[in-house]
């Protein structure tokens, strides 16, 4: 009833980071609006599982597709969380 899903550690460390870029570009190229933002890195990301790693079954790729899509979602989001708090805090305290 379920696909057999193969990936392994490569798949989801390249996977992701590709996806971030190609949305970070895709977003200073066209400059679409904040809540599109997710449905593009959604469907790099399964355009990547599908076509590339997981070719050899639709619905392998897309449930993997999904989570790469959504992985890199949040990774950037936790990303930049993480920057603008570490930055909000420099800029409160003053040097020692």
């Amino acid at each position: 009833m379920f696909p057999d899903i193969h990936t392994n550690f490569w798949n989801a460390i390249i996977a992701v980071p590709v996806i971030m870029i190609l949305t970070q570009i895709t977003k200073s190229i066209f400059r679409p609006s904040k809540p599109s933002v997710p449905f593009i890195a959604l469907v790099f990301g399964l355009g990547i599982s599908i076509f590339i790693s997981h070719r050899e079954s639709l619905l392998a790729g897309i449930f993997m597709g999904w989570f790469y899509g959504y992985a890199a979602v949040g990774s950037y989001a936790s990303l930049k969380t993480t920057i603008l708090a570490y930055l909000k805090k420099v800029r409160r305290e003053p040097d020692g």
